[in-house]
C-alpha cells in the first residue's frame, strides 16, 4: 500500500512493464480493480469493491436487447409450429395411429419447452433491469485527472485547443455558455505559460512542449486535487523537460494539489519527488523520502536500478550492478520473492523462492520488502 499526503509529489519508479501506469489507470478507473480498494478522502471509490457491481456495461446492455427481441420472436414462432403440426395431423389421413401419437407428444413436448424458456428469458431479463450500473463518481473525477505519456494520442488531432481544454468543462463542471468556456480556457492556458491566440488553433500547429501544455491544462480545468503524471516528460527533448518539470513545480506551489509521477528516470524524479516507490514485477520493494532512497539504497534491486543511471565520472561506473537473467513474466511470476531469480543476494536471505517479502521498517518513511538475514531475525 502507499500513501498520497496533500501537496506532495510521490514518485512511482521501476522499470517497463513492472505496472506503474496500470495503478495510474486503476485508480482513475480506466482498468477495473480486481481486489483491494483505492480510498479518497476514506471514501473507496474502486468500482469493483461489490460483488454485485458490473463492469462490463457493454456486454450486459447487450444480454438486454438480446432478451427484448428473442422473447416476441419465441412468442411468434411457437404458434406457427403449433398450427402447422396440427395441420400435418388433420389432414394426413393415411397416417397410422402411432405416428398421430408420436406427433401429439412432440406438439406436447415443443409446447413444455417453449413455456419453460419463456419463463426462464422472463427472469433473465428481470434481474438484468434490476442491475445498477455503477459509475465512476464525477465528484471523483474531478478531484483526480491524469496526464498521458504521449501528448500526441491525448489531443484529438479534428478539435481546436478551446473545445480540447474545455471538455472538462462542459462534460463535468456543467458548463454551457460559449463566452464563460472561452474566457476560462484562456485562464487555463495562461497558467501554462501560453497565448490567446492558440485557442483556435489545432494541435499538429504546436511543438511537443506546447502540446504537453495543453494537455496539463485540461488537467487543471476543473481544480484536481490529485494529478496522475505518467511519464509527462519522455516524449521530450531535454530542454523542454526542464521547461515543464520546472512548470509541474511552479503549479503545484500555486494550487497545493497533490502529484503521482509515473516514470523510470531517475534524473527526473530526484529533481521533482518527495517521497518515491519502487516496483518491480506489480511489487513495491522498497519506499522512503528522495534522500534516503537515492543516497542509502536498501533493497538489491534499487541498488541495481540506481547504478544504472548515467553518469560523467568514470570512478563511479565501477560500481555497476549487473542483473544476470530476464524479467520473469508477469502472467506467470516465480513464487516466493518476485525479484529473487535476478537478485545478487538471494544466498544471503532466508526463503526467498517460497515466502512473500515482508514490509521491513528501516528509519523515518524508510521500507524495504524483503525476507530476513541468514544471520538474523527482523519481526
Amino acid at each position: 500500500t502507499f500513501n498520497i499526503y496533500k501537496g506532495e509529489t510521490l514518485g512511482l519508479v521501476g522499470e517497463s512493464g513492472c505496472g506503474k501506469t496500470s495503478i495510474g489507470n486503476t485508480i482513475l478507473d480506466l482498468v477495473p480493480a480486481t481486489s483491494g480498494g483505492i480510498y479518497f478522502k476514506s471514501q473507496n471509490i474502486v468500482v469493483g469493491a461489490t460483488e454485485k457491481k458490473v463492469l462490463n456495461r457493454k456486454l450486459i446492455q447487450q444480454n438486454k436487447l438480446r432478451h427484448i427481441m428473442f422473447i416476441p420472436l419465441i412468442r411468434i414462432t411457437f404458434p406457427i409450429l403449433s398450427l402447422l403440426f396440427l395441420r400435418v395431423k388433420s389432414n394426413t389421413k393415411k397416417i397410422n395411429q402411432s405416428i398421430k401419437n408420436y406427433l401429439a407428444k412432440l406438439h406436447s413436448s415443443i409446447r413444455e419447452m417453449y413455456i419453460t424458456t419463456i419463463t426462464i428469458l422472463r427472469q433473465n431479463y428481470r434481474n438484468l433491469m434490476k442491475i445498477k450500473f455503477v459509475n465512476y463518481d464525477k465528484k471523483i473525477r474531478k478531484k483526480i485527472q491524469m496526464v498521458f505519456q504521449d501528448p500526441d494520442s491525448s489531443l484529438n488531432p479534428r478539435l481546436k485547443v478551446v473545445n480540447l481544454v474545455g471538455e472538462p468543462l462542459r462534460i463535468l463542471l456543467g458548463m454551457k455558455k460559449r463566452r464563460n468556456i472561452r474566457r476560462r480556457v484562456f485562464e487555463l492556458l495562461e497558467t501554462v505559460s501560453m497565448k490567446r491566440e492558440h485557442m483556435d488553433r489545432y494541435p499538429h500547429e504546436f511543438s511537443g512542449g506546447q502540446k504537453q501544455r495543453i494537455v496539463i491544462a485540461r488537467a487543471l480545468a476543473c481544480n484536481p486535487e490529485i494529478v496522475i503524471l505518467d511519464e509527462p516528460t519522455s516524449a521530450l527533448d531535454v530542454s523542454v523537460q526542464a521547461q515543464i518539470l520546472n512548470l509541474l513545480k511552479e503549479l503545484q506551489e500555486k494550487f497545493g494539489f497533490s502529484y503521482l509521477f509515473i516514470t523510470h528516470d531517475l534524473s527526473v524524479i530526484q529533481h521533482i519527488g518527495d517521497r518515491i516507490v519502487v516496483m518491480y514485477l506489480g511489487k513495491f520493494v522498497e519506499t522512503g523520502t528522495t534522500e534516503e532512497v537515492f543516497f542509502n539504497p536498501t533493497h538489491p534491486y534499487t541498488k541495481a536500478l540506481l547504478s544504472a543511471r548515467p553518469t560523467f565520472d568514470p570512478s563511479l561506473k565501477q560500481n555497476r550492478i549487473i542483473l544476470e537473467g530476464e524479467v520473469p513474466s508477469p502472467i506467470n511470476p516465480p513464487t516466493g520473492c518476485a525479484f529473487h531469480p535476478r537478485c545478487p543476494e538471494r544466498d544471503k536471505h532466508i526463503g526467498c523462492s517460497v515466502d512473500e517479502p515482508r514490509k521491513i521498517h528501516l528509519e523515518g518513511d524508510h521500507y524495504i520488502y524483503c525476507l530476513p538475514l541468514k544471520q538474523e531475525k527482523i519481526f
